[in-house]
Protein backbone atom coordinates (compact mmCIF):
# COMPACT_ATOMS: atom_id res chain seq x y z
CA UNK A 1 0.00 0.00 0.00
CA UNK A 2 1.55 3.24 -1.10
CA UNK A 3 1.99 5.51 1.60
CA UNK A 4 1.53 9.28 1.80
CA UNK A 5 3.91 11.89 1.53
CA UNK A 6 4.32 15.02 3.53
CA UNK A 7 6.37 18.15 4.18
CA UNK A 8 7.42 18.95 7.72
CA UNK A 9 9.96 21.76 7.09
CA UNK A 10 11.34 24.34 5.31
CA UNK A 11 14.42 26.18 4.91
CA UNK A 12 15.94 28.63 2.94
CA UNK A 13 18.55 31.08 1.67
CA UNK A 14 17.28 33.18 -1.05
CA UNK A 15 17.62 36.82 -2.33
CA UNK A 16 13.80 37.30 -0.67
CA UNK A 17 15.33 36.32 2.81
CA UNK A 18 16.95 33.87 4.27
CA UNK A 19 14.03 32.79 6.98
CA UNK A 20 10.53 31.98 6.03
CA UNK A 21 9.23 35.27 7.50
CA UNK A 22 11.97 37.14 5.67
CA UNK A 23 10.75 35.18 2.27
CA UNK A 24 6.65 35.43 2.94
CA UNK A 25 6.69 39.39 3.28
CA UNK A 26 9.09 40.00 0.78
CA UNK A 27 6.63 37.81 -1.85
CA UNK A 28 3.51 39.68 -0.56
CA UNK A 29 4.96 42.71 -1.05
CA UNK A 30 6.41 42.08 -4.37
CA UNK A 31 10.28 42.81 -3.30
CA UNK A 32 12.32 41.98 -5.92
CA UNK A 33 15.77 41.17 -5.31
CA UNK A 34 17.81 41.87 -8.67
CA UNK A 35 20.52 44.10 -9.02
CA UNK A 36 22.99 45.46 -11.08
CA UNK A 37 26.71 44.38 -10.62
CA UNK A 38 29.50 46.47 -11.41
CA UNK A 39 31.95 43.51 -11.19
CA UNK A 40 30.08 41.59 -14.07
CA UNK A 41 29.98 44.77 -16.42
CA UNK A 42 33.85 45.20 -15.43
CA UNK A 43 34.76 41.49 -16.02
CA UNK A 44 32.79 41.87 -20.16
CA UNK A 45 28.94 40.84 -19.32
CA UNK A 46 26.60 41.23 -21.56
CA UNK A 47 24.13 41.93 -19.14
CA UNK A 48 25.17 42.68 -15.83
CA UNK A 49 21.82 41.91 -13.48
CA UNK A 50 22.04 39.51 -11.45
CA UNK A 51 20.01 38.02 -7.70
CA UNK A 52 21.87 39.58 -4.62
CA UNK A 53 22.70 36.28 -2.64
CA UNK A 54 24.08 37.26 0.77
CA UNK A 55 27.36 34.76 1.74
CA UNK A 56 26.91 32.64 4.60
CA UNK A 57 29.34 32.70 7.58
CA UNK A 58 29.88 29.22 8.47
CA UNK A 59 32.50 29.42 10.74
CA UNK A 60 30.06 29.27 14.04
CA UNK A 61 28.65 25.76 12.72
CA UNK A 62 31.48 24.18 10.84
CA UNK A 63 35.16 23.29 11.26
CA UNK A 64 37.68 25.06 9.25
CA UNK A 65 38.79 21.88 7.74
CA UNK A 66 35.38 20.98 7.19
CA UNK A 67 34.78 23.80 5.17
CA UNK A 68 37.38 23.20 2.58
CA UNK A 69 35.03 20.61 1.34
CA UNK A 70 32.52 22.99 0.51
CA UNK A 71 31.82 25.59 -2.88
CA UNK A 72 29.74 28.60 -2.56
CA UNK A 73 26.21 26.25 -3.02
CA UNK A 74 26.65 23.93 -0.51
CA UNK A 75 27.42 26.81 2.11
CA UNK A 76 23.89 28.34 0.81
CA UNK A 77 22.61 24.74 0.87
CA UNK A 78 24.31 23.74 4.82
CA UNK A 79 22.13 26.97 6.22
CA UNK A 80 19.00 26.20 4.48
CA UNK A 81 19.37 22.44 5.64
CA UNK A 82 19.65 23.46 9.09
CA UNK A 83 16.93 25.72 8.87
CA UNK A 84 14.99 23.35 7.53
CA UNK A 85 15.60 20.39 10.11
CA UNK A 86 14.77 23.10 12.99
CA UNK A 87 11.50 23.45 11.44
CA UNK A 88 10.50 19.94 11.11
CA UNK A 89 12.19 19.38 14.94
CA UNK A 90 14.31 16.58 13.67
CA UNK A 91 17.31 17.16 16.10
CA UNK A 92 20.84 15.55 15.98
CA UNK A 93 20.16 12.75 18.55
CA UNK A 94 17.41 11.87 16.16
CA UNK A 95 19.02 11.72 13.53
CA UNK A 96 21.97 9.58 14.66
CA UNK A 97 18.71 7.29 15.62
CA UNK A 98 17.12 6.61 12.61
CA UNK A 99 17.55 6.50 8.78
CA UNK A 100 17.37 9.87 7.38
CA UNK A 101 18.29 10.40 3.37
CA UNK A 102 19.10 12.97 1.28
CA UNK A 103 18.38 13.81 -2.18
CA UNK A 104 19.82 17.20 -3.71
CA UNK A 105 19.51 19.12 -6.80
CA UNK A 106 22.68 20.18 -7.89
CA UNK A 107 23.92 20.84 -11.81
CA UNK A 108 27.38 22.98 -11.45
CA UNK A 109 30.24 23.68 -9.72
CA UNK A 110 31.77 26.03 -11.83
CA UNK A 111 33.92 28.11 -9.90
CA UNK A 112 35.67 25.82 -7.29
CA UNK A 113 36.44 23.85 -10.52
CA UNK A 114 38.38 27.07 -12.35
CA UNK A 115 40.56 28.19 -9.22
CA UNK A 116 41.45 24.54 -8.31
CA UNK A 117 42.52 24.36 -12.27
CA UNK A 118 44.14 27.51 -12.67
CA UNK A 119 45.88 27.07 -9.08
CA UNK A 120 47.25 23.84 -11.26
CA UNK A 121 47.99 25.83 -14.22
CA UNK A 122 49.96 28.47 -12.43
CA UNK A 123 52.07 26.47 -10.21
CA UNK A 124 52.64 23.60 -13.18
CA UNK A 125 51.85 21.34 -9.95
CA UNK A 126 48.46 18.70 -9.50
CA UNK A 127 49.10 19.43 -5.36
CA UNK A 128 48.48 22.95 -5.76
CA UNK A 129 44.71 22.04 -6.38
CA UNK A 130 44.35 21.70 -2.60
CA UNK A 131 43.35 18.90 -0.72
CA UNK A 132 39.28 20.03 -1.07
CA UNK A 133 38.87 20.22 -4.92
CA UNK A 134 37.53 17.41 -5.79
CA UNK A 135 35.03 17.59 -3.32
CA UNK A 136 33.94 20.89 -4.25
CA UNK A 137 33.76 20.20 -7.89
CA UNK A 138 31.91 16.89 -7.97
CA UNK A 139 28.49 17.59 -9.04
CA UNK A 140 27.29 15.46 -6.02
CA UNK A 141 29.23 18.22 -3.28
CA UNK A 142 26.01 19.52 -1.86
CA UNK A 143 24.81 15.68 -0.73
CA UNK A 144 28.33 14.21 -0.06
CA UNK A 145 29.02 17.48 2.51
CA UNK A 146 25.56 17.25 3.71
CA UNK A 147 25.39 13.83 4.28
CA UNK A 148 28.89 13.96 6.62
CA UNK A 149 27.68 17.33 8.18
CA UNK A 150 24.52 15.98 9.78
CA UNK A 151 25.30 12.86 9.22
CA UNK A 152 22.69 11.25 7.35
CA UNK A 153 22.33 7.76 6.97
CA UNK A 154 19.78 6.89 4.22
CA UNK A 155 19.96 7.43 0.43
CA UNK A 156 22.44 10.19 -0.40
CA UNK A 157 22.13 10.93 -4.42
CA UNK A 158 22.24 14.10 -6.52
CA UNK A 159 19.38 15.30 -8.96
CA UNK A 160 21.41 17.11 -12.09
CA UNK A 161 18.58 18.11 -14.24
CA UNK A 162 19.75 21.35 -15.38
CA UNK A 163 16.84 23.54 -14.20
CA UNK A 164 14.47 20.95 -13.19
CA UNK A 165 17.03 19.66 -10.76
CA UNK A 166 15.28 20.99 -7.30
CA UNK A 167 12.11 19.29 -8.57
CA UNK A 168 13.31 16.15 -9.72
CA UNK A 169 14.92 15.48 -6.25
CA UNK A 170 11.44 16.28 -4.37
CA UNK A 171 9.70 14.44 -7.00
CA UNK A 172 12.73 11.43 -6.40
CA UNK A 173 12.32 11.59 -2.78
CA UNK A 174 8.36 11.05 -2.89
CA UNK A 175 8.90 8.35 -5.15
CA UNK A 176 10.71 7.04 -2.67
CA UNK A 177 8.97 7.60 0.63
CA UNK A 178 5.69 6.40 -1.05
CA UNK A 179 7.23 2.98 -1.88
CA UNK A 180 8.16 2.19 1.86
CA UNK A 181 11.68 2.82 0.94
CA UNK A 182 12.53 5.80 3.11
CA UNK A 183 10.62 7.32 5.82
CA UNK A 184 12.36 10.78 5.77
CA UNK A 185 14.57 12.48 3.06
CA UNK A 186 16.19 15.99 2.96
CA UNK A 187 15.43 17.18 -0.19
CA UNK A 188 16.28 20.59 -2.41
CA UNK A 189 18.38 22.33 -4.70
CA UNK A 190 21.07 24.69 -4.19
CA UNK A 191 22.67 27.03 -6.93
CA UNK A 192 26.02 28.84 -7.17
CA UNK A 193 25.22 32.66 -7.42
CA UNK A 194 28.88 33.57 -8.71
CA UNK A 195 29.49 35.18 -12.20
CA UNK A 196 31.76 32.38 -13.30
CA UNK A 197 28.31 29.70 -13.30
CA UNK A 198 26.45 32.09 -15.80
CA UNK A 199 29.07 33.51 -18.25
CA UNK A 200 28.70 31.11 -20.90
CA UNK A 201 24.74 32.01 -20.45
CA UNK A 202 25.10 35.22 -20.95
CA UNK A 203 27.40 34.53 -24.11
CA UNK A 204 24.47 32.97 -25.76
CA UNK A 205 22.48 36.14 -24.99
CA UNK A 206 20.03 34.60 -22.41
CA UNK A 207 19.46 37.23 -20.11
CA UNK A 208 18.08 40.74 -20.02
CA UNK A 209 19.56 43.69 -20.50
CA UNK A 210 17.38 45.89 -19.33
CA UNK A 211 19.79 47.28 -17.29
CA UNK A 212 18.28 50.65 -15.85
CA UNK A 213 15.96 49.40 -14.38
CA UNK A 214 17.05 45.83 -12.40
CA UNK A 215 14.09 45.50 -10.58
CA UNK A 216 12.03 45.55 -13.85
CA UNK A 217 14.56 42.98 -15.83
CA UNK A 218 12.41 39.80 -14.90
CA UNK A 219 9.08 39.83 -16.33
CA UNK A 220 7.82 36.11 -16.88
CA UNK A 221 4.80 36.07 -19.89
CA UNK A 222 5.11 40.01 -20.67
CA UNK A 223 5.33 40.93 -24.04
CA UNK A 224 8.54 43.04 -23.44
CA UNK A 225 10.56 39.93 -21.95
CA UNK A 226 13.92 39.99 -23.13
CA UNK A 227 15.67 37.41 -21.09
CA UNK A 228 15.90 35.99 -17.63
CA UNK A 229 18.09 37.25 -14.65
CA UNK A 230 20.61 34.92 -13.45
CA UNK A 231 19.96 34.12 -9.25
CA UNK A 232 21.30 31.33 -6.51
CA UNK A 233 20.95 30.44 -3.52
CA UNK A 234 19.60 27.21 -1.58
CA UNK A 235 16.18 25.92 -0.75
CA UNK A 236 15.56 22.42 1.50
CA UNK A 237 12.23 20.69 2.56
CA UNK A 238 12.17 17.86 4.52
CA UNK A 239 9.83 14.79 3.23
CA UNK A 240 8.54 12.26 5.24
CA UNK A 241 5.65 9.74 5.39
CA UNK A 242 2.87 10.48 7.21
CA UNK A 243 2.92 7.63 9.72
CA UNK A 244 6.55 8.30 10.41
CA UNK A 245 5.38 12.30 10.80
CA UNK A 246 2.66 11.40 13.17
CA UNK A 247 4.76 8.99 14.81
CA UNK A 248 7.39 11.82 16.25
CA UNK A 249 5.03 14.38 16.42
CA UNK A 250 6.24 16.25 13.79
CA UNK A 251 4.35 19.82 12.39
CA UNK A 252 2.97 18.53 8.87
CA UNK A 253 2.72 21.28 6.70
CA UNK A 254 1.72 19.97 3.26
CA UNK A 255 1.25 16.71 1.07
CA UNK A 256 2.93 16.22 -1.83
CA UNK A 257 -0.07 14.26 -4.07
CA UNK A 258 1.63 13.99 -7.33
CA UNK A 259 4.99 14.24 -9.66
CA UNK A 260 4.96 14.23 -13.25
CA UNK A 261 7.99 14.43 -15.68
CA UNK A 262 8.84 14.20 -19.47
CA UNK A 263 12.00 14.81 -21.97
CA UNK A 264 10.58 16.96 -24.83
CA UNK A 265 13.19 14.59 -26.48
CA UNK A 266 13.74 17.47 -29.26
CA UNK A 267 16.11 20.50 -29.41
CA UNK A 268 18.56 20.56 -26.51
CA UNK A 269 17.84 24.14 -25.73
CA UNK A 270 14.32 25.21 -27.49
CA UNK A 271 11.52 24.30 -25.64
CA UNK A 272 8.34 23.08 -27.24
CA UNK A 273 4.59 22.47 -26.05
CA UNK A 274 4.04 18.96 -26.19
CA UNK A 275 7.16 18.12 -23.42
CA UNK A 276 5.40 20.28 -20.82
CA UNK A 277 2.01 19.43 -21.45
CA UNK A 278 3.22 15.75 -20.84
CA UNK A 279 4.63 16.54 -17.26
CA UNK A 280 1.31 18.64 -16.35
CA UNK A 281 -0.57 15.61 -17.52
CA UNK A 282 1.20 13.08 -15.96
CA UNK A 283 1.08 14.52 -12.56
CA UNK A 284 -2.68 15.33 -12.93
CA UNK A 285 -2.99 11.83 -13.60
CA UNK A 286 -1.16 10.34 -11.38
CA UNK A 287 -3.12 11.98 -9.10
CA UNK A 288 -6.65 11.90 -9.86
CA UNK A 289 -6.83 15.26 -9.27
CA UNK A 290 -8.92 16.89 -11.65
CA UNK A 291 -7.77 20.47 -13.56
CA UNK A 292 -9.92 22.63 -11.98
CA UNK A 293 -9.13 21.66 -8.32
CA UNK A 294 -6.02 22.98 -8.60
CA UNK A 295 -6.18 26.67 -6.77
CA UNK A 296 -2.59 28.29 -8.02
CA UNK A 297 0.16 27.50 -10.67
CA UNK A 298 3.58 28.35 -9.68
CA UNK A 299 4.77 28.38 -13.76
CA UNK A 300 8.34 27.73 -14.52
CA UNK A 301 8.85 31.00 -16.49
CA UNK A 302 12.20 32.48 -16.47
CA UNK A 303 11.10 35.69 -18.55
CA UNK A 304 12.39 34.42 -21.92
CA UNK A 305 10.78 35.01 -25.11
CA UNK A 306 10.14 31.38 -26.38
CA UNK A 307 10.09 29.24 -22.99
CA UNK A 308 7.56 31.52 -21.78
CA UNK A 309 5.08 31.48 -24.59
CA UNK A 310 5.56 27.34 -25.19
CA UNK A 311 4.36 27.02 -21.15
CA UNK A 312 1.71 29.14 -21.76
CA UNK A 313 0.74 26.94 -24.27
CA UNK A 314 1.16 24.09 -22.33
CA UNK A 315 -0.61 25.18 -19.50
CA UNK A 316 -3.76 26.17 -21.70
CA UNK A 317 -3.91 23.05 -23.59
CA UNK A 318 -4.13 20.86 -20.32
CA UNK A 319 -5.87 22.91 -18.06
CA UNK A 320 -8.69 24.28 -20.93
CA UNK A 321 -10.96 27.02 -19.78
CA UNK A 322 -10.08 27.01 -16.46
CA UNK A 323 -9.19 30.23 -14.99
CA UNK A 324 -6.14 28.85 -12.38
CA UNK A 325 -4.40 31.50 -10.94
CA UNK A 326 -0.87 31.72 -12.69
CA UNK A 327 2.12 33.47 -11.48
CA UNK A 328 6.28 32.91 -11.86
CA UNK A 329 7.75 34.05 -8.77
CA UNK A 330 10.94 34.54 -10.99
CA UNK A 331 9.41 37.59 -11.44
CA UNK A 332 11.02 38.81 -8.58
CA UNK A 333 13.69 36.38 -7.74
CA UNK A 334 15.44 35.88 -11.39
CA UNK A 335 16.24 32.40 -12.20
CA UNK A 336 17.29 30.04 -9.72
CA UNK A 337 18.20 27.43 -11.93
CA UNK A 338 19.22 24.26 -10.01
CA UNK A 339 17.49 25.60 -6.92
CA UNK A 340 14.30 27.29 -8.40
CA UNK A 341 12.00 23.64 -8.39
CA UNK A 342 12.85 23.03 -4.54
CA UNK A 343 12.60 27.28 -3.97
CA UNK A 344 9.04 27.55 -5.56
CA UNK A 345 7.73 25.06 -3.31
CA UNK A 346 8.59 26.66 -0.57
CA UNK A 347 7.45 29.87 -2.08
CA UNK A 348 3.88 28.51 -2.96
CA UNK A 349 3.50 26.93 0.15
CA UNK A 350 3.75 30.09 1.89
CA UNK A 351 1.46 31.97 0.24
CA UNK A 352 -1.17 28.75 0.73
CA UNK A 353 -0.33 28.80 4.13
CA UNK A 354 -0.91 33.03 4.12
CA UNK A 355 -3.64 33.00 2.12
CA UNK A 356 -2.33 34.83 -1.15
CA UNK A 357 -0.96 34.63 -4.15
CA UNK A 358 2.27 37.03 -4.79
CA UNK A 359 1.71 38.79 -7.85
CA UNK A 360 3.73 38.23 -11.32
CA UNK A 361 5.42 42.04 -11.05
CA UNK A 362 6.30 43.63 -14.28
CA UNK A 363 3.72 41.41 -16.00
CA UNK A 364 2.14 44.16 -18.25
CA UNK A 365 1.01 43.28 -21.19
CA UNK A 366 0.74 39.70 -22.31
CA UNK A 367 1.25 38.65 -25.95
CA UNK A 368 -1.08 35.96 -28.17
CA UNK A 369 0.21 33.00 -26.35
CA UNK A 370 0.66 34.56 -22.84
CA UNK A 371 -3.08 36.01 -23.20
CA UNK A 372 -4.65 32.49 -22.86
CA UNK A 373 -3.59 31.82 -19.00
CA UNK A 374 -5.08 33.69 -16.14
CA UNK A 375 -1.52 35.87 -15.08
CA UNK A 376 -1.85 37.52 -11.69
CA UNK A 377 0.41 41.09 -11.97
CA UNK A 378 -0.44 42.09 -8.53
CA UNK A 379 -0.49 40.49 -5.37
CA UNK A 380 -4.16 38.94 -4.12
CA UNK A 381 -5.24 37.33 -0.86
CA UNK A 382 -6.64 34.10 -2.80
CA UNK A 383 -7.47 31.25 -0.13
CA UNK A 384 -6.19 27.93 -2.07
CA UNK A 385 -5.50 24.28 -0.68
CA UNK A 386 -3.71 22.91 -3.65
CA UNK A 387 -0.58 24.15 -6.15
CA UNK A 388 0.86 22.81 -8.97
CA UNK A 389 4.49 23.77 -9.74
CA UNK A 390 6.14 23.27 -12.89
CA UNK A 391 10.08 23.44 -13.41
CA UNK A 392 11.27 23.28 -17.14
CA UNK A 393 15.11 22.60 -18.11
CA UNK A 394 17.88 22.45 -20.73
CA UNK A 395 18.32 19.02 -22.50
CA UNK A 396 14.21 19.35 -22.13
CA UNK A 397 13.83 17.67 -18.87
CA UNK A 398 10.39 18.69 -17.30
CA UNK A 399 9.33 18.01 -13.93
CA UNK A 400 5.61 19.15 -12.20
CA UNK A 401 4.93 18.55 -8.93
CA UNK A 402 1.44 18.89 -6.99
CA UNK A 403 0.94 19.74 -3.31
CA UNK A 404 -1.75 20.04 -0.75
CA UNK A 405 -2.54 21.65 2.12
CA UNK A 406 -2.77 20.43 5.53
Amino acid sequence: MEKRVVITGMGIWSCLGKTLEEVRDSLYTGRSGIVFSQERKDAGFRSALCAHIEHPDLKPFVSRNLRQFMPEEAQYAYMATRSALEHARLDQDYIDTHEVGIIYGNDSVAEATMHALDKFRDFKDTAACGSGAIFQSMNSTVTMNLACLFRLRGISLTASAACASGSQAIGLGALLIRNGLQDCIVCGGAQEANMYSVAAFDGIQSFSVREDEPEKASRPFDRDRDGLVPGGGAATVILESYEHAVKRGAPILAEVISWGFSSNGDHISTPNVAGPARSLELCLSNSGIKAEDIGYINAHATSTRIGDSREALAIAEVFGESRVPVTSTKSQTGHEMWMAGASEIIYSILMMKNGFIAGNINFENPDEDTARINILPETREIHFDMFLSNSFGFGGTNSTIIVKNL
